[in-house]
């Protein structure tokens, strides 16, 4: 199914909810079971803030073309907090379970970056005007801060979820105050969402940032998605490169300053949590997942791991 949806700065999700033919029930959407299971929701404080739930899995493909057609004067960003809820179902090898991220962006560059198909959400969507954001945030003079309160020019950041926003998004699924104070509640909750995923990005060098083209945005986007999808090879910056269309410091450059992590780095990154998800989740032994990961030397895999987690994954299973 292909759907071609226009938001004109209230989000898409009722247009979503009408295409497929959900049931509304207040300020739930339900997936039809034909289509799927779960939910999405959310919050609307005007035009300064609001925030998407989406908690739901698709058993058909959708595919949608998004526009985006912002009122004159509004300048939203977006902070969307993915894989921040357990998954509704496990994966069945058809569909893949969110992968655990923050991006930061305006809101004219979050319709190109598009969710991946086949997956199962549990992830928050937060837009808040840039006004917004400068009076919770501006007294912030780290660079990356002063890129998103202040920075006309497109940028995109991308940060990992932490135990805290885990345990703060938490009361979207499991209200713990009377309907009447849901709202107020959700707010501040939404506030604090904010607050921890700044708190990530202060963590990182305070090196200035550079404005980023739509393309480059996608060709780095795109480099991400070829290191998670040959994640059992070494990544060769040479041919990511060449497949980027640009020099090699130019797209180290602005990998780094985009996820926070040299592309090497990441990808090591990325192959523990994975390691990790599969010790935990899929309950495999350390040689299974060693071997699965591309690993020849269960001991350097053993390693690996600890340097990342600190603790050797065994221990890290059993835990």
């Amino acid at each position: 199914m292909k759907l071609s949806l226009t938001d004109h700065g209230q989000g898409i999700f009722h247009q979503f909810a009408r295409a497929i033919g959900a049931t509304i029930d207040g300020r739930f959407i339900y997936i039809p079971e034909s289509k799927g299971g779960g939910f999405i929701t959310g919050f609307n404080w005007g035009s300064d803030l609001r925030i998407m739930i989406r908690h739901y899995y698709l058993k058909d493909e959708i595919v949608i073309e998004r526009t985006n057609k912002l009122a004159e004067g509004q300048d939203d960003i977006v902070f969307r907090l993915s894989g921040i809820f357990p998954p509704l179902i496990e994966s069945d090898g058809k569909l893949a379970i969110e992968q655990p991220n923050v991006m930061i962006c305006r809101h004219a560059v979050s319709s190109i970056i598009e969710m991946p198909l086949n997956t199962v959400f549990g992830s928050a969507t937060i837009a808040v005007s840039r006004q917004y954001l400068r009076e919770l945030f501006g007294n912030l003079d780290h660079p990356l801060a002063i890129s998103i309160l202040n920075a006309h020019e497109n940028f995109v950041y991308e940060t990992g979820i932490s135990p805290e926003m885990v345990q703060t998004a938490s009361c979207f699924l499991r209200p713990v105050v009377p309907e009447s104070l849901e709202s107020r509640y959700a707010k501040l909750k939404c506030e604090e969402l904010l607050c921890l995923a700044f708190s990530q990005l202060l963590q990182r060098d305070a090196v200035q940032a550079s404005s980023m083209h739509i393309n480059d945005i996608k060709a780095i986007y795109a480099v991400k998605s070829k290191l998670l999808t040959d994640i059992h090879e070494p990544p060769n910056i040479a041919s990511l490169a060449r497949e980027a269309g640009m020099s090699e410091p130019k797209m180290r450059k602005l990998f780094k300053q985009t996820f926070g992590k040299g592309v090497f780095e990441y990808y090591q990154y990325s192959k523990m949590q994975l390691a990790a998800s599969l010790l935990k989740q899929k309950r495999l032994t350390v040689s299974e997942v060693g071997y699965q990961l591309g690993f020849t030397n269960l001991s350097h895999f053993s390693r690996v791991f600890e340097q990342h987690f600190g603790i050797k994954p065994k221990k890290f299973q059993q835990v």
